[in-house]
């Protein structure tokens, strides 16, 4: 196995592409956030909101019907579609071509909404980012793994990840086992964890910004729409993923002096976004 490759300032720079002067919204990227369920339409509101600030220039999300208000109201620069459903997805359908779409913040595992994600990627050949539930239906249907799209990207924690491979008696188990997922179906694997490592087939990645601030409710999502927001954007799956991994981190690496561990949130990755892509540009 090799050594980690660690992601760090020198590493990023090298794939970070800065914005264009010209550049207007409709080639920023427009993203496609899937997800959310009754009492879980927080999860799409921090994800959508941290697509845009990441540098998407358009982020749309479907969701059941009942975040219809919440979302418009808590993210005004965010356009909605609603399922048929009320309270959670039942049918994904939408009428416009995103760059990327991200899927499964708070999406839950509904009988009707597990089949709604068998359909979508049955159909779907857009660069995807997979999350949250979405991971935990496909532990259940494993043989659906092979419609997924090369190299699209898995974001799980470390339960998500057990329930994906199975489980391990030692951290390099677990890193073989991850690296055999990820080479058979050509999958890019962001295993989350202190430190978060990315693997891509045989190639793993270490990154080096982060801290105990993130281990908080939301931050997976907002890691979600940080990353599909990257893919929107037309960065390659595997430069969106370490980019979107290493900016997540920086956050909160940034924001720890004002706020300290206790009373970092996910709401405070998405505030710090912006100086983290300033320390880029120093």
């Amino acid at each position: 196995m090799k050594l980690p490759i660690p992601i760090d300032r020198a590493a990023i720079l090298k794939r970070y592409k800065p914005i264009d002067a010209h550049t207007h919204k409709g080639i920023q990227g427009h993203a496609l956030l899937i997800g959310g369920s009754y009492g879980k339409i927080g999860t799409m509101s921090l994800s959508s909101k941290a697509c845009l600030k990441t540098g998407c220039g358009l982020v749309t999300v479907f969701i059941p019907r009942c975040g219809y208000e919440i979302i418009q109201t808590a993210n005004p620069e965010v356009m909605v579609l609603t399922d048929v459903q009320e309270k959670y997805i039942s049918k994904i359908a939408f009428d416009f071509m995103p760059q990327a779409i991200g899927i499964g913040p708070g999406i839950g595992q509904e009988l009707e909404t597990q089949a709604a994600l068998f359909e979508f990627l049955k159909n779907n050949r857009l660069p995807l980012v997979i999350d949250a539930d979405a991971l935990n239906i496909l532990s259940k249907n494993p043989e659906w793994v092979f419609l997924l799209p090369a190299k699209t990207i898995l974001t799980p924690h470390p339960k998500e990840l057990e329930r994906l491979i199975g489980k391990w008696k030692s951290d390099s188990e677990k890193m073989e086992k991850t690296i055999a997922f990820s080479k058979k179906d050509h999958l890019i694997i962001v295993m989350k964890g202190a430190p978060t490592f990315i693997i891509d087939g045989e190639t793993i990645y270490e990154n080096t910004t982060g801290n105990a601030a993130l281990a908080t409710a939301g931050t997976g999502d907002v890691l979600t729409g940080m990353i599909t927001s990257l893919l929107a954007q037309s960065y390659e799956p595997i430069d969106a993923a370490i980019l979107g991994v290493y900016l997540h981190g920086l956050t909160a690496d940034i924001a720890l002096p004002a706020t300290g561990y206790q009373s970092f949130i996910a709401s405070d990755v998405i505030a710090h976004i912006g100086k983290a892509y300033l320390s880029l540009e120093k």
